[in-house]
């Protein structure tokens, strides 16, 4: 018994041992790097002094002026970089003007006519069928709720802006899921395409949703092309986050299985992997709706139209009972889609585990 305890002991001094000798690198780093914190800071003391500006000029340069004397013109960094991107884009907005163009024109093909087909139809048609289609998914409560906001939509002259905001939803989602749904798949089933593209989603995810709207009006002008393409940077992310998660999750017995009775790569994902994930992958096109009627909303400073540009109207001119109409409208509309999809991922995620 005391020799076991004896060699207890010393297996407990030996883990400790190694453990601090463990931490030693890391408390060397941290003194080197802080060591070196110090020498760069007395270094710019004695160069620049207490008082140093940041060194941001690159260039420099003398202009003559009229009177004989010359001018000392200083180029920041920022101001070398920012030219250095104007040239970029100018230069590419020119030689793909072929690209930039059709894609606008095939956006507003799109718009125009999803817009003339909605409003081609009766008004109570569309609001007995969402009545009909809410009562199916969330029974009277929903149907009620659905029935009241679209007349509310109609008795505040909302109608015609609805619809407009409805059919850029409908182009700028169709677009992300077309562009989602196989990165997403890719991501799933690629190790290095997935680690390429989550800090890029990251990025996104983080960015302003006003830094959106620059890339659509520089290629596309102002107008409703550029309201849709910048919605589309801003909804994608979650559809390509939530397809890859989903086809991630599904259980490796099950995908074991199915390739142990020859299946292919490509049945393997279409009948197995796909199916098995839809309900992350429609929670993902739910949330990609979401974002795309927030973006919307806000493409209204690039001319987009919608109920966004009854708020920017209303903003501009100081009309807080006008912005509350337009904004409660928002909020309906965004209620309805909402539970809609939500219904929908049920339904699938019902299914699946009935069969």
């Amino acid at each position: 018994m005391i020799a076991e305890a004896r060699d207890e002991r010393a297996g407990a001094e030996t883990s400790s041992l190694r453990a601090r000798l463990t931490t030693l690198p890391t408390l060397y780093q941290w003194g080197a790097g802080l060591a070196s914190v110090v020498v760069v800071s007395l270094v710019c003391l004695a160069v620049w002094g207490p008082e140093m500006e940041f060194p941001t000029t690159v260039s420099t340069s003398e202009v003559p002026t009229d009177g004989g004397n010359t001018v000392t013109l200083k180029k920041s960094v920022r101001q070398v970089t920012g030219t250095w991107i104007d040239d970029r884009v100018d230069w590419l907005t020119r030689e793909a003007d072929w690209m930039f163009g059709g894609l606008s024109s095939g956006v507003a093909y799109s718009l125009v006519k999803i817009e003339d087909a909605l409003k081609w139809v009766p008004w109570p048609v569309i609001i007995v069928g969402l009545a009909l289609l809410s009562y199916a998914v969330g029974r009277w409560l929903l149907m009620a709720f659905t029935t009241g906001a679209m007349l509310y939509f109609g008795f505040m002259g909302l109608w015609e802006n609805t619809i407009d905001t409805i059919a850029l939803m409908v182009v700028a989602v169709v677009i992300s899921v077309a562009i989602g749904l196989p990165i997403g798949v890719i991501a799933s089933r690629n190790r290095l395409v997935d680690n390429i593209i989550r800090p890029v989603l990251d990025a996104m995810h983080t960015m302003p949703s006003f830094v959106y709207l620059r890339p659509g009006v520089l290629f596309f002008g102002l107008g409703a092309p550029a309201g849709v393409f910048a919605t589309i940077i801003y909804a994608v992310p979650p559809v390509i986050r939530l397809t890859n998660l989903g086809i991630r999750q599904v259980s490796t017995e099950v995908v074991e299985a199915a390739r142990s009775f020859g299946s292919s790569p490509f049945q393997l994902l279409t009948k197995v992997q796909i199916p098995m994930a839809l309900p992350t992958i429609m929670a993902g096109i739910n949330q990609t709706t979401m974002m795309a009627l927030a973006m919307v909303t806000i493409a209204s400073m690039v001319a987009a139209g919608g109920l966004g540009d009854n708020v920017l109207r209303a903003l501009q001119k100081n009309q807080p009972g006008n912005g509350a109409i337009a904004g409660i409208s928002i909020v309906f509309l965004a209620i309805i889609i909402d539970r809609l999809t939500q219904s929908v991922a049920r339904t699938q995620e019902d299914t699946r585990s009935v069969g």
